[in-house]
This record gives C-alpha cells, structure tokens and sequence, in this order.
C-alpha cells in the first residue's frame, strides 16, 4: 500500500486533472467522511445526551470535547507513524480502528465509561487530520496545492454534516444512541473506500531513524515548528477559530430548541445544512489563496465569520439560519487557507507541521466547545456570542501582526 516508487524522472507531484490527483482527493474526501461524521455525530443530540444523562449543556457537550480532545493527543504519535510506516497506511490503519470504536461506543451504558470511549474513538481518528495535508502536500503539483488543500477542507465540511444530518433525524425516531451507530455504519463503508482509491505516494520518502534516534528527530522537527512565529501565527488560528466555530453549533441547538423558538430535535439538526457553505467556501477559498495570496483571504474569511456570528443574535429563525451560513462559510474559508499554509510553510517536517495545526485545532475545539457552555449557562446565547467574538478578533490580531511578515515564497502560493 505504501513505501517510495522507483521513477525514471523526478516527482515533481500530481498535476491538476490527471487521474491519479482525482484518485487522491477522492480518497480523501472519503477518509474525511469515515472520521469527521463520526467524530461530530453526537452534535446533534446534545440536548438528548443531555436529558438522558441528567446533565447540563456543558457537560452532554463533552462528547464531543473527550473525542476531539483524543484526537489532539493522538495527532503528533500518528505523524511519527506515517513518517515510519508511510502516510496512506497510517490513515488507513487510524480510520479502520476508528471505525470500531465509532460502532462500539454509542452503546456505552454509563456517562462516564462513554467519555472515555469517545476519547479513545478521537484518538484514532487522528491519525488522518495528523497526516492529510502532509500527503497531500507531498503528492500534488505545488501550483495547485493551495486549491487542493481548500477541496479536502471540503470533503471534511460533508464528512461533518453528513453525521449530524444522520444522527439527528435517526436519533428523534429511534433514540440518539441508534442515531449515532448509523452514521458509524456510514463510516465503515467511507473507510472501505479510502483504503481502495489512495494512490501509492511517490512523494514520500520513510525515515529511517528507530528508537531514540527517531524520537530526537521527532522532537527536533517539533522544536523548528514550535520556534517559528509564523507557524505558531497559524496555530492560533486553528486553536482560536475552531474552538469558536464548535461552541457556536455546539450551542445554537439548545438555543433552538428552547423559547422563543422551540424547534423539535429532527428539525434542529437541518442546521447542520449550513456546512455546505463551508464546502463551497473552502473550495473558494483555496482558489482566491491561489490567485491573490492567503494573508488576505485569511483575513476577510474570519471577518465573514464574526459577522455571520453576529447575526446570529437577532431573535428571528431566518435570520439565525442566515447568520449560521455567513459564520460557516467564513470559518471554513480561513480553515482551508490556514490549514494548507501550515503545510506549505514548513521547509521540513510537514507531517510534524500539519499535526500541530490539529493539536492546537483540537485543543481550541475541546476547550471552548466545552467553555462556551459556561458563558451559555450564565449569559444565555449572547454569552456564547461574546466569547466567539473575542476568539475571532485574537486570531485576526495575531494573523496582521505576525504572518505579514516574510510571505510565502510565490512558487508555494
């Protein structure tokens, strides 16, 4: 499945259009669909959790903060693997573990036990968000990476709503359990698929470092990262933008389903939907990076996402729904730019570069999907609102300041 490819001519990366660029993405918008449904599947049915637990908000949203929390753990080990192993095999090996875990864990009987199944199930599945970018840096043509990175960002918005839009309806007919076992089922057959499409990569090369010698060059690919200010710029933006995007679908749905709206459950997953405009964004996004440079389309995609959050306050249905659109298309736009310069930034150690995007990724998902319950709980959904807003104006903050500083180099854009 794996392991370098002797060529005749040097590997210069799949070009835009060939078949083998179209195998790759296909793989991985399917490895986006097996771990990302599964991962926020529980989305849709807090407010079930919620009640059948006997639990608050903030807690029946550990769910998901124990799931994206093992994933943040997990996505530096799994970079170490794909490094030794090779990347298309680490994904596959992640997303078929993950896979078990997604069908085993919603039949947990107690809150607590399911907690830490959830922690394992995001543990694995980090191993395809830890290695993605990397492969896909490492395999395509870099005039077009920018692009491809924003359509893998769009395989991962259907991956999102494909388990909430399963696990809410399903969940209001037969109960929240059964409604996150089918989308694990949904799952399986999306990993059958990865593991059949991926082409071998030609790009990569495995180390050949073992035991402790392996694990200075780990930490020393980690140090250059983590010593960068640019690289750390765009961290933040992972840690501080995601976490805000979760808390707001975390908690619009008790905001929705509470006075003065009162939606029934299987109507409150139809937010969800709003993730096709973070399919199509992403994709936009990736382009504009392409053609006019990402510090801009960075910026003006957060900035889309605090308005759209914004709006989300004005006490009419419509006009929440159209808030959600604007803050979703805003927020995938700046993943997919953020997410794809972390890659192609890094002049060593990608795998090392894009994990650390997710850490910090995951890390702000599981802190503030978590914490933006708390400012539910005391300040109702203008709490929540505040706390978005701030995150947001961070990252823009950090982003003028540090990442207008020695741009890109334009073969890279």
């Amino acid at each position: 499945m794996d392991g370098p490819v002797e060529h005749n001519s040097p590997f210069t990366g799949h070009a835009r259009g060939s078949r083998a660029y179209r195998r790759l993405l296909a793989a991985l918008f399917f490895a986006g669909i097996a771990t990302f449904a599964q991962l926020y599947s529980p989305q849709a049915t807090l407010p079930e959790i919620a009640a059948e637990f006997d639990v608050d908000a903030a807690s029946s949203a550990l769910t998901i903060s124990a799931a994206t929390l093992g994933l943040a753990v997990g996505v530096i080990p799994w970079s170490a693997v794909a490094d030794r192993l090779g990347r298309v095999r680490a994904m596959a090996i992640a997303v078929s573990a993950a896979t078990v875990f997604g069908l085993a864990v919603p039949f947990l009987p107690w809150f607590g036990v399911m907690l830490t199944g959830r922690f394992f199930e995001g543990l694995m599945i980090g191993g395809v968000p830890a290695v993605a970018i990397a492969y896909l840096t490492e395999e395509v043509d870099p005039r077009s990476a920018a692009r491809a990175a924003g359509t893998y960002v769009a395989g991962t918005t259907i991956g999102g709503l494909s388990g909430r839009l399963i696990a809410g309806p399903v969940a209001e007919w037969i109960g929240w359990r059964m409604g996150v076992f089918s989308v694990a089922l949904v799952c399986a057959g999306a990993a059958v698929a990865f593991i059949a499409l991926a082409p071998r990569p030609r790009g990569f090369t495995p180390t050949s470092a073992r035991g402790a010698a392996a694990t200075r060059a780990l930490l020393t690919r980690l140090a250059v990262h983590l010593s960068s200010p640019r690289q750390l710029a765009l961290y933040f933006q992972a840690f501080a933008l995601m976490g805000g995007f979760v808390a707001m679908y975390n908690f619009l749905t008790f905001r929705l389903e509470a006075s003065p709206f009162g939606l029934p459950a299987g109507v409150t997953a139809l937010i969800f939907l709003a993730y096709l405009a973070g399919t199509w964004s992403s994709q936009r996004a990736g382009a504009l990076a392409s053609r006019y440079r990402r510090m801009p389309v960075l910026l003006a995609s957060a900035l889309l996402m605090a308005v759209g959050v914004l709006i989300t306050l004005v006490n009419s249905l419509p006009v929440v729904i159209a808030g959600l659109v604007i803050a979703t298309a805003g927020f995938f736009g700046a993943h997919a730019v953020a997410s794809g310069w972390t890659g192609a930034d890094a002049s060593t150690g990608r795998a090392q570069a894009s994990s650390l995007y997710n850490l910090f990724y995951y890390v702000g998902s599981s802190v503030f999907g978590w914490l933006g319950g708390v400012f539910f709980a005391m300040a109702g959904w203008g709490g929540s609102v505040t706390m978005i807003m701030a995150l947001v104006a961070l990252a823009m903050l950090v982003a003028a300041l540090v990442l207008r500083r020695g741009p890109t180099p334009a073969r890279r854009l």
